[in-house]
C-alpha cells in the first residue's frame, strides 16, 4: 500500500529514532518501506552548508517541497514512506494533505527546554553562542501542524518504541 508518515518537530524532538522504529516494525510485516531524514536528504540535495540562504524560511521551504514531491514519487510505486523532517510550514502540511496518498503526519511536541537540553547537534548552543542563525523554533518561525493524525506530547513520556506501536495500530485501523 502505498502511504507517507511523516514525523516531524524541532531539532532533537526525536524524529529520527522514531522514524528507524516505525521502518523496522513495518518491514517486521512485511511492509516495503523506504526511509528519509532530513540530515540525509540535506546532503542529497546539496543543502548541507548551514548558510542563511538555504536555512532561510525559503530555503527551507524549498527543501521541504523537494521532499515531499520524493515521497510522492515514491509512494506512487507502492511503498510506504517514513520520512522525519524539520519541514514545520503550513504550506508544506497543506500540500502534502492535498497531494500524498494516505498520508499520516505524526507531530512531536518537545518544549524548548528539553530541546536545548537535549541538542545533540549542538544547534542551540551554537545559536545561543551567536554562530548560528535561521535556527527552527528560535529566530526562524516554523508552524506547528494544525491538525496532526497523531500528536506526541513531551509530558506523555513515551519511548520511541511505545509512540512507533500507537503509529502502527493507528494506520492499521
Amino acid at each position: 500500500m502505498q502511504r507517507t508518515i511523516w514525523i516531524t518537530g524541532l531539532s532533537g524532538a526525536g524524529k529520527s529514532t522514531l522514524g528507524i522504529e516505525v521502518v523496522k516494525l513495518l518491514r517486521s510485516n512485511g511492509e516495503p518501506v523506504v526511509y528519509l531524514d532530513g540530515d540525509q536528504l540535506r546532503e542529497v540535495f546539496s543543502a548541507v552548508n548551514l548558510t542563511e540562504k538555504n536555512h532561510s524560511r525559503e530555503g527551507r521551504l524549498s527543501l521541504a517541497m523537494q521532499y515531499s514531491r520524493l515521497c510522492d514519487v515514491i509512494s506512487k510505486q507502492g511503498l510506504t514512506v517514513v520520512i522525519a523532517t524539520i519541514s514545520m510550514f503550513k504550506e508544506i502540511h497543506d500540500w502534502n494533505r492535498k497531494n500524498l496518498s494516505n498520508y499520516f503526519e505524526v507531530f512531536l511536541k518537545v518544549p524548548m527546554a528539553e530541546l536545548q537540553f537535549r541538542d545533540p547537534k549542538n544547534i542551540y548552543s551554537r545559536y545561543n553562542s551567536g554562530e548560528l542563525i535561521n535556527v527552527a523554533g528560535l529566530d526562524l518561525n516554523v508552524d506547528e501542524p494544525v491538525s496532526p493524525d497523531l500528536l506526541f506530547d513531551f509530558r506523555e513520556m513515551n519511548t520511541a518504541k511505545q509512540m512507533a506501536d500507537k503509529i502502527i495500530s493507528v494506520i492499521q485501523e
